[in-house]
């Protein structure tokens, strides 16, 4: 009797092991953008429209004039420098910043499966990239320095006007000058720091056993955003303390986006955002429930088993003691 209660407890241990090894299988590609990913949107709408709100918001501080600071005649030693094109021209930065990391993205998704760090990864780029250039727009009109080539912006053809103040007065084209008093911060030299950190995480760089080319490859988007920045200074589009100023909010800005969504690259979950745990973990409590559901119903069935025989041997018990007492009773009367 023994046997049968406790190889039937070794059954459904058996069973209760094999489902959960299942379960964890099914987690690893079960996150899929066909499963969850209008319902994580759904969870997401009110971020969505503040991407919107915040894209918005940059069209109009593009749109606006900046402050015309006061550029007299002995500031313009700074400022004489040849107008020239960009070596990386305005539509290229959206490749670079956006595009580009997308597709890292994706490459990770179709490796994983995971539609949270897909979607947490794309919303936390797009959030550092807004809101980078929104307050990177702003205090450019705020303060309106003048670009290094702004004296060719304002004179075209090199005659120098100055009013009766010592200011400038400019008979360039409005679109140049009002260009050149956006120098401060610069705003192509804030991008990558997201990529860079997001790489971190998922090639696990701090995993604490020294492999040097994993920093090659999250100092690689820093390096680039560098050369573009510098690239801003060779153009003479910006002075260097522009460029420094905008990598260092971008910078800023990307780290806190990153750690809205992401853990520190450095810790062992560094890998996953915050979401994709907190579902399996939301997983691994329902499985637990019905396995202990399971298991309480193993000593149940066992003690069902035990009273069905406790029974039958009583039953015995008694038809035994009946027969016996027969016999006795009739060797008595044969005595007798």
């Amino acid at each position: 009797m023994a046997w049968r209660v406790a190889s039937l407890c070794s059954f459904w241990n058996f069973r209760s092991i094999f489902q959960q090894r299942r379960t964890e299988e099914v987690e690893l590609g079960a996150h899929t953008i066909k499963s969850h990913g209008a319902a994580l949107a759904r969870d997401h709408r009110h971020d969505w429209l503040i991407l919107l709100l915040l894209a918005g918001i940059e069209l109009v501080l593009n749109i606006i004039h900046p402050f015309y600071r006061f550029v007299g005649k002995d500031m313009m030693t700074d400022l004489k420098y040849p107008l020239k094109d960009n070596t990386v021209p305005i539509w290229a930065v959206p490749m670079y910043a956006v595009l580009l990391p997308i597709a890292i993205f994706l490459f990770f998704y179709f490796r994983r499966r995971n539609v949270y760090d897909l979607h947490h990864s794309i919303l936390g780029l797009l959030f550092a990239v807004l809101i980078t250039g929104v307050i990177t727009d702003a205090i450019k009109n705020a303060v309106g320095r003048p670009r290094p080539d702004f004296f060719y912006r304002c004179f075209p053809d090199g005659n120098e006007l100055y009013n009766q103040l010592g200011d400038v007065v400019c008979h360039g084209k409005d679109s140049d000058i009002k260009e050149g008093h956006k120098s401060f911060p610069s705003g192509h030299a804030s991008c990558l720091g997201f990529l860079s950190l997001y790489l971190s995480g998922k090639i696990e760089v701090f995993d604490r056993k020294g492999h040097v080319a994993k920093l090659c490859i999250v100092i690689l988007p820093l390096l680039v955003a560098s050369l573009v920045g510098i690239s801003r200074v060779d153009d003479y589009w910006h002075h260097w303390q522009d460029v420094f100023a905008g990598g260092v909010l971008g910078l800023v800005v990307a780290g806190f986006c990153y750690r809205q969504f992401f853990p520190p690259p450095y810790e062992d979950d560094g890998w996953g955002p915050y979401a994709y745990f907190r579902a399996l973990e939301e997983s691994s409590t329902n499985t637990n429930t019905v396995h202990q559901m399971d298991a309480l119903n193993v000593p149940a069935m066992g003690i069902q088993v035990v009273n069905q025989q406790t029974g039958q041997n009583e039953n015995e018990a008694f038809s035994l003691n009946r027969r016996l007492s027969s016999t006795l009773d009739e060797m008595e009367s044969g005595r007798r």
